[in-house]
């Protein structure tokens, strides 16, 4: 399908969320309600998946206690999605009042002297909103900002979260991309501050390591360390709390300052202790509908 009949076809639909970012998040949370309802009871969004991946973490719990946990993400899910069509028109003001970073200065004093920094997140509160840090951290003029991401299959879909992730000012990087852009700015003498959503699953044939991650063995992604190695990047991790609907704070923490001094993977295996302590800290605000664990370790 070429682009000029996406545009054509999805006319309406970005028509429908143009007007709806228009309207105060008040509005647009009354709106998810009956959102939930159609994709909780009707569409059944992945139910399966997510109620297969609470099962299995949270064996421990009772069945009615997961139910609730399920009932609680999808309520969590519809309110990210409203509140990801609001970038389109939310403003800055707004949006630092609802997205506060704390302890800006972990990554500030890197950038300041001309150290390159990776800020490594997972798919929890509003990571669509992650990139309003731009407003919270020093920008020296040799500054890159930006985020790696996965392209998605639909490339209308595709172009508008390329729209709606540059919002405030950064740029997305294909993951194919990103060694071969980190490296250019590198070589230019430049800075970069660069996000990677650490919590995906790798391919089946991209698993070079395992650990436990929320219980259970995890095939992780790895190229985010051997990036931080070979370029001597600062890595922060980046904690984020759902303060209230509509309102996070995400605080740096520091990670690594020296990642090639570390041990194979001891960067990764931090990273993934530090995500489960933040989904612990309240389940229902991760993406529970990925299919985290579809690899066992006697596939790989």
């Amino acid at each position: 399908m070429n682009r000029r009949f996406q545009d054509i076809l999805y006319a309406p639909l970005f028509a429908l969320f143009w007007v709806l970012a228009w309207m105060p998040l008040s509005v647009l949370y009354a709106i998810a309600h009956f959102l939930y309802f159609i994709v909780y009871y009707v569409i059944r969004y992945r139910r399966k998946v997510v109620h297969d991946n609470l099962a299995r973490v949270f064996h421990d719990k009772s069945q009615a206690e997961r139910d609730k946990m399920e009932r609680d993400f999808y309520h969590h899910f519809v309110n990210y999605v409203v509140e990801t069509i609001k970038l389109l028109h939310i403003s800055d003001e707004e949006m630092r009042q609802r997205m506060e970073f704390v302890d800006a200065h972990v990554v500030d004093c890197y950038t300041t002297q001309g150290r390159s920094v990776m800020l490594l997140l997972g798919h929890y509160g509003n990571w669509e909103w992650i990139p309003s840090l731009t407003m919270w951290c020093q920008q020296p003029e040799n500054i890159h900002l930006g985020q790696i991401y996965r392209p998605l299959r639909n490339e209308w879909f595709d172009r508008l979260f390329l729209q709606l992730r540059g919002r405030f000012g950064t740029t997305c990087i294909a993951k194919n991309n990103s060694l071969r852009t980190l490296l250019q700015y590198k070589r230019m003498g430049d800075v970069s501050l660069t996000g990677f959503m650490a919590d995906q699953t790798p391919t089946g044939n991209s698993i070079h390591h395992w650990t436990t991650f929320m219980g259970q063995p995890t095939p992780v992604l790895t190229g985010f360390e051997t990036i931080a190695k070979k370029l001597d990047m600062a890595v922060v991790y980046v904690d984020v709390e759902l303060v209230r609907r509509g309102y996070y704070r995400a605080t740096f923490r520091l990670l690594e300052d020296n990642p090639a001094a570390c041990p194979e993977y001891d960067i990764t295996n931090r990273y993934v202790a530090a995500m489960e302590r933040t989904i612990r800290r309240a389940p229902h605000a991760w993406l529970w509908t990925h299919k985290r664990w579809k690899h066992l370790p006697s596939q790989s």
